[in-house]
């Protein structure tokens, strides 16, 4: 056996080691503890239409996001503007992470991210400065949090604790605090307000 062919090998079996350790920790290491963070009470007329909207206990505004009641045309924007291979990577996106990495290259400074939702998602749950070591844990809960939750609820997850100016955090409550109505029916112009928030 060449000399290439042994550090092919030992290349391999570093790499599947590593790969088995992230996994494990994965596993063992608890998901963020923002995620069981109480919502908001929304006090709704006989109609169903919103009342009043309550603090939660963290004295933020934030109402759960369920997908099937949010506007479809607004998670298409989001997905299209945030992340489009949402549905097809594990957490990171290697191939947004390629396209950053050389406009930044070229450009000589960073002009582009490669965020995915589930990297906002774990930067949102455990905030901390912006660092290649913040970036390197954000990557890591990002994987844990898909190979731990189901895509849908990482999304719906994302639009629970998005920040959306001030102390209101996801969709629902943004909608609430700006258009006064849920999320369940946004405009062209709501869609896009929401976006640039």
């Amino acid at each position: 056996m060449g000399h290439l062919s042994r550090w092919a090998i030992g290349i391999t079996c570093f790499l599947l080691t590593l790969s088995g350790l992230v996994l494990a920790a994965a596993w063992l290491i608890p998901l963020p503890a923002r995620l069981a963070e109480q919502p908001s009470t929304l006090v709704e007329f006989r109609d169903g239409s919103p009342a009043h909207l309550f603090l939660a206990p963290d004295d933020r505004f934030r109402l759960r996001a369920r997908l099937e009641e949010i506007d479809p045309a607004y998670i298409a924007a989001l997905l299209a503007l945030e992340d489009r291979r949402f549905w097809r990577h594990a957490g990171i996106d290697p191939l947004a992470i390629a396209r950053a990495l050389r406009s930044n290259l070229a450009r000589g400074r960073r002009v582009s991210g490669a965020s995915t939702i589930t990297m906002q998602l774990a930067r949102v749950l455990e905030q901390r400065p912006r660092t290649w070591r913040s970036k390197a844990i954000e990557a890591f809960r990002a994987v844990q949090l898909e190979l731990r939750m189901q895509k849908r609820e990482s999304l719906a997850a994302y639009l629970t604790f998005a920040p959306y100016g001030r102390n209101i955090e996801g969709v629902e409550a943004a909608s609430l605090a700006y258009f006064g109505h849920r999320a369940n029916h946004l405009s062209g112009a709501e869609i896009a307000t929401l976006l640039a928030v």
